[in-house]
């Protein structure tokens, strides 16, 4: 099995020597309960500033099998809580490593990064996990499984239907990240995939690997999640592949070449095992034709800066910058410019602004991967004309330094490998473009990618220009002078967008909010009587069984509440009186409501009420007026208004207990409550039903109210 996940899909190689006078340090790996470490098969990881060994990795001896059966066995814990109780636990957990941030920036130094550089992983990793939690928390409801229907009829007299439900699957989740992130990397996927209840095994790159297993040693010590929640592997992964069963899925995130070899393993494909890839890719800047200079000073700060930042060493770095061909002497100026302020080399010096690459071997494929380039286009900065350039570092011959390097490649039509070369450290092409036609040939030979960039005038139209590239993209970057002040940048994923690509990216997708953790669950149909499907997810279904008695349900506290429980309220005559006097409060004079002649042209052929007048009348036929355990209306979901009312119409109102969600009490001064999903239908004199939707109120708990 391949060791390495290199974003290049290079190994680890390193012409220096440990020191005798220095013990060598081993890291261990987190497996079955236990630090494991490893006596032979070491392979050793230098320092990217120094070149000195720092420590060395092996998983040799790891029971692979038994990996994946103990985080089956006890990592299925997760199963059993709540998504809120699954979110909570990743909120202390991202609390607590913020906590502990200066022991990982330390640690990032030889990895060649800055402090700027690791913040990105670092803290950009832990506001990841903040987002989901605030996300599951938000949008999801505190139980096991995902809902995602309220009810198909599948028989004539609705005794019969279905809803699709998605469940936590029964396997692992094998993780197996590139060196550039060492920890985002792991939590933009260790976040989706714990909170939809499945345990994860966490394989590093080995450059890097010392970050990852700090953060996942601090959650470890935290306890704040179960057994077998979280395995890590230092090292190579063997023969994990071989035990991968039909519940287990995979992500990878490195070179295309490594993930093409992993996902050719008989087992993926005999289990149809779930394999989503992130790969290496061509991303593009695009700036747009008839662009002012403002525009032109956009795209440029934003090439440097996806040059400059990790050193180019990025999935989503920019390696193509097209410009309009009557910009492009214009746009190579200032970017020749800038490139000469930027001072490469140790990142622990005041003045350094780009620090090293992961390491020499890394240093070397970009060196190739240049040589390639040049093939199709000039250095016109950089690259071979590196003994030009000064590295601000005590020994810059130990370290990893590669100059920030810029080609221009004037004919990309006649061009091949501009469009198909990744060289992975800060590394961009330059070309021209004649039409948006030819832009979007040029872009599409990258043959899939992970981000592109168009920046533009603040009013200028760009719909041709996505047309035509989106197909090949995950997602696209739009930059204008009102975008600027608050753009996260072009190659910055968040954890509510979907970060992956088709193609060459690897046709696999990541983070996109709550679709990731989807990704981790199984999505089934479930037939039924309402009865059996209210059951199943906990959630009322109509027509299926309801509760009712003399007590208002708004007298009864959460806990008193069951799901089902109904009340059928009094009916209310609608009048003339209503609709003007409605008009008058809410400033609402639309003639369908309040112009007699203009509303007997219409489809109604008379006035109808407010809708909003619906919704307000018919809280005054269900709302239970005294002090109660209700705390208040917390909001109002799927509001539809179905027939119109009109003046002499009655409605009456169907108020069902549909769900009840507890919520933790974060003031211990104020009352326990939880939140309770009502459904409403309001109907006429008819039995017609006029409107629906579902309000949501806060309840208190523990607390009886009498009658």
């Amino acid at each position: 099995m391949l060791e390495h996940t290199h974003e290049n899909g290079s190994s680890q190689s390193q012409p220096h020597q440990q020191d005798s006078a220095h013990p060598m340090t081993v890291l261990e790996s987190y497996v079955y309960g236990t630090w494991y470490h490893a006596n032979a098969g070491f392979r050793p990881v230098y320092h990217a500033i120094s070149g000195e060994e720092i420590y060395r990795v092996s998983s040799q001896g790891i029971d692979m099998q038994k990996v994946l059966a103990y985080g089956k066995q006890h990592g299925s814990t997760l199963a059993q809580w709540t998504f809120h109780q699954r979110a909570n636990a990743l909120k202390l957990i991202a609390q607590m490593l913020l906590e502990k941030k200066e022991q990982f920036y330390a640690l990032a130094t030889a990895t060649g990064a800055t402090r700027k550089d690791a913040w990105i992983d670092i803290e950009g990793g832990i506001q990841t996990l903040f987002a989901y939690s605030s996300m599951v928390r938000r949008e999801l409801s505190d139980e096991k499984i995902i809902t995602e229907d309220s009810w198909i009829q599948l028989s004539k007299h609705n005794s019969f239907g279905a809803k699709h439900i998605l469940s936590p699957k029964a396997g692992v989740a094998v993780h197996i990240n590139a060196f550039n992130f060492p920890i985002w990397g792991m939590l933009e996927k260790i976040a989706p995939t714990l909170l939809a209840g499945v345990p994860c095994v966490v394989k590093p790159a080995t450059d890097g690997a010392q970050l990852t297993q700090a953060v996942v040693k601090a959650i470890v010590e935290s306890k704040l999640l179960p057994q077998g929640a979280l395995q890590l592997i230092c090292g190579q992964t063997y023969d994990l592949f071989d035990y991968l069963g039909p519940q287990d899925c995979v992500t990878f995130t490195g070179s295309a070449y490594t993930g093409q070899q992993l996902r050719q393993h008989p087992n993926l494909n005999k289990y149809s095992v779930p394999f989503s890839m992130e790969a290496d890719s061509v991303n593009s800047a695009i700036l747009a034709t008839g662009s002012s200079e403002t525009a032109v000073d956009l795209f440029v700060r934003e090439v440097i800066r996806e040059m400059t930042t990790k050193a180019g060493q990025k999935c989503t770095a920019i390696r193509r910058a097209f410009v309009p061909q009557e910009l492009l002497i214009h746009v190579q100026e200032k970017l020749v410019a800038k490139l000469n302020k930027v001072v490469t080399g140790d990142p622990t010096l005041e003045n350094t602004s780009m620090g090293a690459l992961a390491s020499i071997k890394q240093k070397y494929d970009v060196a190739e991967k240049v040589e390639q380039l040049a093939q199709d286009a000039e250095i016109i900065f950089g690259g071979h004309l590196q003994q030009n350039i000064q590295f601000n570092a005590a020994h810059p011959e130990n370290g990893a330094f590669y100059p920030p390097t810029l080609l221009l490649c004037k004919t990309p039509i006649q061009a091949q490998y501009v469009h198909n070369t990744e060289a992975f450290g800060p590394v961009c092409t330059l070309m021209p473009y004649q039409s948006i036609d030819e832009l979007g040939d040029l872009v599409a030979r990258g043959e899939g990618s992970l981000v592109a960039s168009i920046v533009k005038d603040q009013h200028a139209n760009i719909e041709d220009i996505v047309a035509k590239i989106a197909p090949w993209h995950g997602r696209l970057h739009i930059l204008d002078e009102t975008s600027a002040k608050e753009s996260t940048g072009h190659g910055s994923p968040l954890p509510h967008l979907v970060h992956g690509g088709p193609g060459r990216a690897g046709g696999g997708e990541e983070l996109g909010g709550i679709r990731a953790v989807k990704h981790y669950m199984q999505r089934t149909a479930i037939q039924g009587s309402p009865d059996s499907l209210t059951q199943v997810t906990h959630a009322w279904t109509a027509g299926s069984q309801i509760n009712e008695d003399r007590v208002h349900p708004f007298k009864k506290s959460f806990d008193e509440l069951v799901i089902g429980e109904r009340l059928l309220t009094a009916r209310r005559t609608v009048t003339e009186a209503d609709l003007v006097n409605f008009a008058c409060l809410s400033g609402d004079h639309f003639y369908a409501h309040t112009d007699k002649i203009a509303a007997a042209e219409t489809f109604f052929g008379e006035r109808v009420a407010h809708g909003y007048f619906v919704v307000s009348a018919a809280a005054g036929l269900f709302v239970d007026a005294p002090k109660g355990p209700v705390i208040a209306n917390y909001g109002m979901d799927n509001l539809r208004f179905v027939e119109p009312v009109k003046i002499g119409d009655s409605i009456q109102v169907e108020l069902t207990c549909k769900q009840k969600t507890p919520k933790p009490q974060k003031d211990p001064t104020q009352a326990a409550h939880g939140v309770v999903v009502w459904d409403i239908k309001v109907k006429n004199q008819r039995g017609e039903l006029v409107a629906t939707y579902d309000i949501l109120t806060l309840v208190e708990r523990g607390q009886e109210y009498q009658a």
